[in-house]
């Protein structure tokens, strides 16, 4: 039997992290993915690399980005983004649902991690392409989302995966964990299918970070909503919840939003997984400048409610909700220039139009008499005496209406005219286990598992309802330093210098 100090079951953001802190440790680490090295790095691979963070100005984000310019800096309004307003986003997005534990770990430790990970050698880069706009030939950023990862997911996953190698991790691909070993009172390593075969890995400790169950129809449907069974999957066709079973079957307590998850406008006709040729293009988030229309013809939500940072990962869920699970997002000629580059692919399920009669006619499912009316409604609602600012909620809105825009509220009356379907795409779950300020995993006597810790999208308790943007990436960061540290300390208290001897007397449990 294969021994280690720590075995990581996951290969994306949350399960890389803990693996580097785990070595840090004095462990020795093997981390576990279940896809094959060309799919790797779970949803983490899939994201823009976007990451928020608490920050107090621009010396702050110098220390996280020693390659930010003097140009960039002068040109550049980056303003702050304290650690109380952090709380604050994450309390009133989750309707002050979220754990306190988690929250003040994961606000408190942003920057910290940040640091880390720069240190370690992750790059980042600010989010000019898609969080700032520049007004009067500076650029100022909005939203508390400065930040993302140079290469975006991809580029985050392949240097935590080069820095974890040359730290000594061992990294196999194709390596299913299927059951963790445990005797009633310590986990001591996972059975695993490798290449065809059930095998069996001794460990003092194990972290799991191997995601959510989105890719799993079947609970999807349970937990969801029968519904949700329609939903496109954003990123990884690996994670199916095999993380959150595994522990559940030894009686892991089970925490969190389990009828909620992150689900955003995704383009219609998608494939059912994500696509890493395309990466996070499906996405159609420039909905706060113009409207959506779903087939009665008719607007359903505040687009400008709040920065689409806030609102973007609630939105899937009430566009599925839509007759024929579908919308349509309209925009004219005074807008199209703010459009984010994710318009602009290929694989996008687009119309253009030079009157609005002509759109009207060709937005597939949709009443065209009805939609019309629409428009003739709101474009007469708009408070036009109110100045348009994209970087701010600039209060120019609609009044009188059965569902008013709050914010960035423009006519619809120049063309030419383009509009996009969209569907509800998934991201990830919000429900899943419990785990204490150490990341170790709590049974359902909310008592530690000895030997078993989690980090990442399969931690229940951070989320309900709705998401700050850019702290999926932040959570699995900080929580898998957590569950990688305590967990590598706990393997080299427990033996001295490194293994010692295997683990006897364990049970498998699928």
């Amino acid at each position: 039997m294969d021994q280690f100090d720590v075995v990581v079951v996951g290969a994306g953001n949350a399960a890389l992290c803990a693996a580097i802190a785990a070595e840090e440790r004095g462990a020795r680490v093997l981390v576990l993915e279940r896809a094959p090295e060309s799919e790797s790095g779970g949803n983490s691979r899939f994201t823009a690399g976007a990451i928020r963070f608490a920050y107090r100005g621009v010396d702050d984000l110098r220390d996280i980005m020693p390659d930010l310019t003097e140009g960039e800096i002068a040109q550049t309004d980056f303003q702050s983004y304290t650690e109380d307003q952090f709380f604050d986003d994450m309390f009133r997005v989750t309707r002050y649902r979220s754990d306190p534990v988690l929250c003040e770990l994961l606000v408190r430790r942003s920057f910290s991690t940040m640091k880390w990970l720069s240190g370690k050698g992750v790059r980042f880069q600010p989010i000019y392409g898609r969080q700032a706009f520049k007004i009067d030939g500076k650029f100022k950023f909005w939203g508390g989302l400065t930040v993302e990862a140079w290469g975006g997911g991809p580029g985050l996953v392949e240097s935590e995966t080069q820095i974890a190698r040359k730290r000594g991790v061992e990294i196999r691909y194709n390596a299913r964990a299927i059951g963790l070993l445990y005797d009633g009172s310590k986990v001591s390593g996972v059975r695993i299918k490798e290449r065809g075969q059930v095998k069996e890995i001794s460990s003092r400790c194990v972290v799991l970070a191997a995601g959510g169950f989105q890719a799993d129809p079947s609970m999807r449907a349970q937990y969801l909503g029968r519904e949700w069974e329609l939903a496109r999957v954003r990123g990884s066709r690996f994670s199916t919840g095999d993380g959150i079973r595994m522990a559940k079957a030894i009686g892991a307590a089970s925490f969190g939003n389990w009828s909620g998850c992150h689900a955003v406008g995704w383009d219609f006709n998608a494939p059912e997984f994500g696509d890493l040729d395309v990466g996070d293009g499906f996405q159609k988030h420039s909905y706060p400048f113009g409207i959506m229309v779903n087939a009665l013809g008719r607007r359903f939500v505040d687009e400008g409610a709040d920065f689409r940072n806030y609102t973007y990962a609630k939105y899937g869920r009430v566009i599925l909700e839509q007759p024929g699970n579908f919308a349509w997002q309209i925009f004219d000629s005074k807008v199209t220039h703010l459009l984010r580059d994710e318009y602009r692919i290929k694989q996008v399920t687009k119309v253009t139009a030079g009157t609005l009669e002509e759109l009207a006619s060709k937005l597939e499912g949709v009443d065209s008499k009805a939609f019309l009316q629409e428009i003739a409604s709101y474009n007469a609602a708009v408070q036009r005496d109110v100045p348009f600012n994209p970087n701010i909620k600039d209060g120019r809105g609609t009044t009188s209406l059965n569902v008013n825009k709050t914010n960035w509220a423009n006519t619809i009356d120049e063309g030419p005219y383009c509009a996009f379907q969209v569907g509800c795409g998934v991201t990830f779950t919000f429900g899943g286990l419990r785990i204490n300020g150490d990341a170790q995993v709590l049974d359902e006597d909310l008592e530690p598992i000895q030997g078993l810790y989690a980090a990442g999208e399969l931690v229940g308790g951070l989320f309900y309802f709705n998401y700050p943007g850019g702290t999926g990436l932040m959570a699995g960061a900080v929580f898998g330093r957590i569950a990688g540290g305590s967990a590598g300390e706990a393997a080299v208290q427990a033996t001295p210098g490194g293994m010692g001897q295997a683990v006897g007397g364990v049970t498998a449990v699928a």
